[in-house]
C-alpha cells in the first residue's frame, strides 16, 4: 500500500507541474488548488467521521468509537490547518496579503477554533468515560456548524476566493485534465487520511491493551 501511495503521489505531483495548464486569471498559481482543495475536502470528511463515530459511541458506549472520533478530529484539525496555510499562501500571491478576513478565510478560521477547543476539552477531562461522553456530544454539535461554515456562509457574501471547480451557477470551469488531476489528488489525500486514521486507532488500541495487561 505504501508503494502504491508513493507512486500515486509522484504521479499527481508530475501531473500538477507538467500536465495542468494555466488557468484563466490565475495562471500557474492554480497549482496550489491541487493541494488546497484536497486537504480542505479531507478536513470536512474527517470531521464527519468524527461525528459519526461520536454518535456510535453514545449509542453503544464502546470506547473504540471514542478513539476513532478523537483520532479523526485530530487529523481533521491538521488538514484544516494545512488548508488555512495553503489558502494564506495563495492569498499572498494573488491579493498581496496572507490574511484579508475574506469570508472563506474567516469561516475556516472559526472552524479551526471550534475543533481546537474540542482537543482542549478532551485534554481537560481525565476520567476516560466522562471524557468520551462529553467529547462525543461536542463532536456532534460541532459538526452541525461545518456545512454552514464551509458551504453556505461563504457563498452569502462577496468573496475574492476563486471558484475553479464549480461556480455559483453550478457549472464546471476547469479543463478536463485539471478535473482528472484534481480527482486523483483528492483520492490520494483521502487514502492518506484513511491510512493515518487506521494507524492512529491501531496504535491507541495496542497501547490500551498493553496497559491492561500490565
Amino acid at each position: 500500500m505504501a508503494v502504491v501511495s508513493a507512486v500515486w503521489l509522484m504521479g499527481v505531483i508530475y501531473s500538477v507541474f507538467y500536465l495542468v495548464p494555466p488557468a484563466a486569471g490565475l495562471g500557474y498559481l492554480v497549482r496550489i488548488a491541487f493541494f488546497h482543495i484536497p486537504v480542505a475536502w479531507v478536513s470536512v470528511l474527517a470531521f464527519l467521521v468524527s461525528a459519526a463515530a461520536a454518535g456510535q459511541y453514545l449509542r453503544t458506549r464502546q470506547l473504540r468509537y471514542d478513539w476513532v472520533s478523537a483520532c479523526s478530529a485530530r487529523l481533521g484539525l491538521s488538514f484544516c490547518l494545512l488548508a488555512t496555510v495553503s489558502g494564506a499562501m495563495f492569498a499572498k500571491l494573488t491579493w498581496g496579503a496572507y490574511w484579508n478576513w475574506d469570508p472563506r478565510q474567516t469561516t475556516i478560521f472559526i472552524l479551526f477554533l471550534i475543533y481546537g477547543a474540542y482537543m482542549a476539552l478532551r485534554s481537560a477531562i481525565e476520567e476516560e468515560e466522562r471524557r468520551a461522553v462529553v467529547a462525543a456530544v461536542y463532536a456532534l454539535l460541532s459538526f452541525l456548524t461545518v456545512p454552514f461554515l464551509v458551504f453556505i456562509i461563504p457563498r452569502m457574501y462577496f468573496s475574492l476566493h476563486p471558484e475553479p471547480l464549480l461556480n455559483s451557477g453550478g457549472k464546471m470551469q476547469m479543463e478536463p485534465v485539471m478535473l482528472y488531476v484534481l480527482a486523483a489528488a483528492i483520492a490520494l489525500c483521502t487514502a492518506l487520511y484513511g491510512m493515518l486514521l487506521a494507524g492512529s486507532v491501531m496504535e491507541k488500541t495496542i497501547a490500551t491493551k498493553k496497559g491492561l495487561d500490565e
